[in-house]
């Protein structure tokens, strides 16, 4: 017996994720351009033609329940594979070749693939092709979304569901001190100047500094490695990089051992219309 689903719109799941992503349902309501009033109409509907309870009260407030979170992820994927066709349809309609959105981590964009990257763009002038840089974390909610085709990144922890993602390179990160420090037993190392604590490099880095049995006492913050080799340099701390690192201007650092390696992964969502420019960059990329 052939299973009958319920009548879900694309409308209900833009409701739905307008309201977890935004701090109150007077913002949610006026993303999806409706009432507060609507929002909640629209909401209590899906909630109906899904049999489920997503929210529950809390005082005066409804917030989204713990075992909604399946409901929100599908809620994503669909709104990110809307997008993909609407974005295809309206290319093959206005006749355009081809449409790329490229996101990296600054290491990928400046040291391992900027010379791909400018190759592409020489010799596929006909592709539409922008490059965002951030850091992974962003880069990914941003290829969730639909807003960027492919990424660039530090692997991720944990598994994320509606992505391909595949290894492209490792890198080996080192030990960074001031000119003149000299690098004795891992206890005496730090403090340390590393990537804000939502960083998945700066897990790895942190982990494996307590592996070696080094404090992990973090004076200062930033996504930038520039910026971090910069504060090295001012004596603010020590820092772990890749060992490739462009040391930009200024006096030299002392560069110590090696303390861990990190994974750059291309990820892109899964089940998506595939764009032949997307996947011709990817391929080079891999190569």
């Amino acid at each position: 017996m052939q299973t009958v689903l319920p009548d879900l719109t694309i409308r209900q799941m833009s409701y739905l994720v307008a309201v977890v992503e935004e701090s109150t349902w007077a913002l949610a309501a006026d993303r999806v351009g409706v009432s507060p009033s609507a929002l909640s109409q629209g909401l209590a509907e899906l909630e109906r033609r899904l049999g489920v309870a997503l929210f529950e009260s809390q005082g005066r407030r409804r917030v989204l329940r713990r075992s909604a979170g399946p409901v929100v992820e599908h809620a994503r994927r669909v709104l990110a594979l809307t997008r993909d066709l609407i974005d295809w349809s309206e290319r093959v309609r206005d006749g355009q070749r081809g449409r790329v959105r490229l996101g990296m981590i600054d290491v990928a964009a400046v040291v391992h693939f900027p010379g791909i990257v400018a190759e592409f763009r020489s010799q596929r002038p006909d592709v539409a092709l922008t490059l965002s840089v951030a850091p992974s974390a962003q880069l990914l909610q941003g290829l969730r979304d639909g807003d960027l085709d492919l990424v660039v990144c530090v692997q991720p922890p944990e598994r994320h569901v509606g992505l391909e993602i595949e290894e492209l390179r490792r890198e080996t990160l080192a030990v960074m001190a001031p000119a003149g420090t000299m690098i004795g037993a891992p206890s005496t190392w730090g403090p340390w100047v590393t990537f804000p604590g939502d960083s998945q490099t700066r897990r790895l880095i942190v982990t494996a500094l307590a592996a070696l049995g080094a404090p992990t006492t973090i004076a200062a913050e930033s996504h930038q490695p520039d910026v971090l080799v910069q504060m090295v340099r001012l004596g603010l701390g020590w820092t772990v990089l890749p060992v490739g690192s462009p040391m930009i201007g200024g006096p030299p650092v002392v560069v110590g051992p090696d303390v861990v390696e990190r994974v750059l992964v291309l990820a892109r969502r899964a089940e998506s219309i595939s764009d032949p420019a997307a996947d011709e960059l990817a391929r080079r990329l891999r190569a």
